[in-house]
């Protein structure tokens, strides 16, 4: 078996349930592109997490997730309010603006945040002609820096874009984590909360292939399924992906997972603020850890494990656990820190 790696919560396997699950889908002919028993079943399970009024479309990774869901919202003369780290940003090749043809308005963001303050100073031009014209603000939960929006932050933001009709998008890819820190239920952290549209996260909490466009904005969803097609996300073999959330979503196997990772992580986090000279520079809120240390041990570190340099400039790197990390994986770690530093 290869060593656990902390480079992301992606190179992790699959969850034993979760295979078990496609496998027990994988018998006979069923009519394609979603219109099968498991799909409508998955769909329901939905329903349950995040009311009746919600429409879900099933696409195959993250960045699909928010471009679909995002094309919904908005045309190419308009805009997407968003921090500089946004993963919408910063990790999408320019899908955004490629495909959806309108402009990304970044802010900067010490903790992955944005703040209602950042939105309305991107406000000022709406009407100019000459300008992009904002539509939507797009948050992270978790933010690419391990963070956590409260409830309360959440509403303030969406209260806000409302009041100047702008939709609220919220790129999910971590929600499991992020609801299992908050302990709250997925429906208060968005339908409660004010969320029009939610790319759901699976392949990082322990799914083989998958991401889910959660639409919970009524006036939005009848493009959806055609959006989704023009995007290339549309799944012959649907059931497939959709079995998976099914059963994420049953039996809180979601939260299972996600509450693990993020146990192991603040486990991995106690660990490192031992050593002298490295620092845990955002707070541990989900399943990532972010810490400086001298660049010399990064270096070391990396001759045995992957793990991300996420800022040069101040030696910072990211840690990430998974479903699957062990308490012995966290040991077995900090042992080779200590000798990096021997």
């Amino acid at each position: 078996m290869t060593k656990k790696m902390f480079a992301s919560d992606n190179n992790s396997g699959i969850h034993p349930a979760i295979l078990e699950a496609i496998a027990g889908v994988n018998d006979g002919h069923v009519p394609a592109y979603g219109d099968d028993p498991y799909t409508a079943a998955a769909r329901h399970k939905f329903k349950e997490h995040f009311g009746e009024e919600c429409e879900v479309a099933f696409v195959f990774n993250g960045t699909g997730a928010n471009i679909t869901g995002l094309k919904a919202m908005l045309r190419s003369h308009q805009a997407i309010i968003c921090t500089d780290g946004a993963h919408i940003h910063a990790d999408e090749g320019g899908a955004a603006e490629g495909f959806i043809g309108g402009k990304l308005l970044t802010v900067p963001s010490a903790n992955g945040k944005l703040t209602v303050n950042q939105i309305a100073q991107q406000l000022h031009h709406i009407g100019n002609q000459q300008r992009s014209q904002p539509k939507a603000v797009s948050i992270s939960q978790c933010t690419e820096l391990g963070t956590v929006y409260t409830l309360e932050e959440i509403k303030e933001i969406t209260s806000f874009a409302h009041d100047n009709g702008l939709y609220v998008h919220m790129d999910g890819a971590r929600l499991s984590n992020a609801a299992a820190h908050l302990g709250c239920s997925f429906a208060e952290m968005t339908v409660d909360a004010g969320i029009d549209m939610l790319a759901f996260g699976g392949t990082k909490n322990g799914l083989m292939i998958g991401e889910a466009v959660v639409c919970l904005n009524k006036e939005l969803a009848s493009e959806l399924k055609y959006i989704r097609k023009q995007s290339m996300q549309l799944g012959s073999k649907m059931r497939f992906i959709a079995t998976q959330f099914d059963r994420l979503l049953t039996d809180n196997l979601w939260q299972e997972n996600a509450s693990h990772a993020n146990r192991m992580a603040r486990l991995l986090a106690d660990g490192l603020q031992n050593f002298t000279g490295i620092t845990v520079t955002q707070p541990v809120e989900s399943n990532a850890i972010f810490a400086s240390m001298p660049k010399s041990q990064i270096e070391e570190l990396q001759k045995t494990y992957a793990f991300a340099l996420w800022n040069a400039a101040i030696n910072e790197i990211r840690l990430v656990t998974s479903f699957d990390t062990t308490e012995e994986d966290i040991e077995t770690f900090l042992s080779h820190v200590e000798k990096a530093y021997s």
